[in-house]
């Protein structure tokens, strides 16, 4: 990478984690923490409490992605890398 400011590998990346967080919440749920009114429940051990668990973990990564991908271009853009 030469050539490349940590500001400029910051932009690309985070706008990369911004377009892949956004993918992934466009095909997910919120997961049920962030979810307002009733969540959807299964009892504990069955199929369905691991399908809920999984899906709140997909949700959580695609929100995750999203946050990254807005705050590190931000810190670029601010000057602070």
């Amino acid at each position: 990478m030469t050539g490349v400011t940590l500001a400029q590998a910051f932009c690309v990346v985070g706008l990369g984690c911004l377009w892949m967080g956004w993918l992934v919440l466009a095909n997910a749920p919120l997961p049920r923490q962030l979810r307002r009114g009733s969540t959807p429940v299964a009892e504990k051990g069955t199929p369905e409490a691991f399908g809920l668990f999984w899906m709140d973990q997909y949700g959580w990564f695609g929100v995750t992605l999203a946050v990254l991908g807005i705050v590190l271009p931000v810190l670029a853009f601010l000057g602070v890398v």
